[in-house]
C-alpha cells in the first residue's frame, strides 16, 4: 500500500495538468520570458505550498510541497508529493535543467514553471523590459496584472509584502487555471 501512495500523488497531480487548452485567441499565447536570474535582484530560499486548479477539473485543486532557491547565479526549484520529488528545475539564465519523476505527466512543462515564478516575483520593471510588443504589465499594492492588447490574461494578488514571502495567487485565464503559492523563508 505504501509503494501505492506516490502513485496516487502523481495521479491527482496528473489530474490538475490536464492538456494545455487553446488560448481564448491566438493573440493570446503568454511570452515565455526566461529572465536571467541575476535580474530578480535578491536571494531568497522559500519553503512553498502550491496549489493547482484547473477549469477542467471537477475534483478541485491538487497541492504539492515546494523548495525555491533563488540567487543572482541560479534559480532552483523542486517538487515533492508525499515526501517524493516529483521534478526540479535549474535555471542559470542560458539553460534551463529539468529532472522528473518518469510518472509526471508530459503537460507538466517546466518553461510554463519558470515564466509563472518570474511573473509572481520579478520585479515589474525588469518584466515590462521583457515583454514584447503589444503586451504590458500593471503592478500596484497587492495586485499585477499582464494584459495583451489590453485585455488582462494573468492577475496575481499578493497577501504581504515582501511579496515572495506569504500567499501569493496568480489565475491565468488564458490557459485556464490557478496557482496558489503559500511560502515562507526556510530560515524561519
Amino acid at each position: 500500500m505504501l509503494r501505492l501512495i506516490p502513485v496516487l500523488a502523481l495521479l491527482g497531480l496528473s489530474a490538475c495538468l490536464t492538456p494545455r487548452p487553446r488560448p481564448l485567441s491566438p493573440a493570446a499565447t503568454l511570452p515565455s520570458l526566461m529572465l536571467p536570474p541575476a535580474s530578480f535582484g535578491d536571494t531568497v530560499s522559500l519553503a512553498q505550498q502550491l496549489s493547482f486548479a484547473h477549469e477542467a477539473d471537477p475534483d478541485g485543486p491538487r497541492t504539492v510541497e515546494a523548495l525555491l532557491e533563488l540567487d543572482p547565479a541560479a534559480l532552483r526549484l523542486a517538487g515533492f508529493a508525499l515526501g517524493q520529488r516529483m521534478f526540479s528545475l535549474v535555471w542559470n539564465g542560458s539553460a534551463l535543467e529539468e529532472e522528473r519523476d518518469p510518472r509526471l505527466p508530459e503537460q507538466f512543462q517546466a518553461r510554463q514553471v519558470l515564466r509563472d515564478v518570474q511573473l509572481v516575483y520579478w520585479p515589474a520593471d525588469v518584466l515590462r523590459a521583457a515583454l514584447p510588443p503589444d503586451w504590458t504589465l500593471e503592478d500596484g499594492p497587492g495586485r499585477r496584472a499582464l494584459l495583451h492588447a489590453g485585455q488582462e490574461w494573468v492577475t496575481v494578488r499578493y497577501a504581504g509584502e515582501p511579496r515572495w514571502r506569504g500567499r501569493a495567487e496568480l489565475v491565468n485565464v488564458a490557459e485556464h487555471y490557478r496557482l496558489t503559492i503559500e511560502s515562507r523563508p526556510t530560515e524561519d
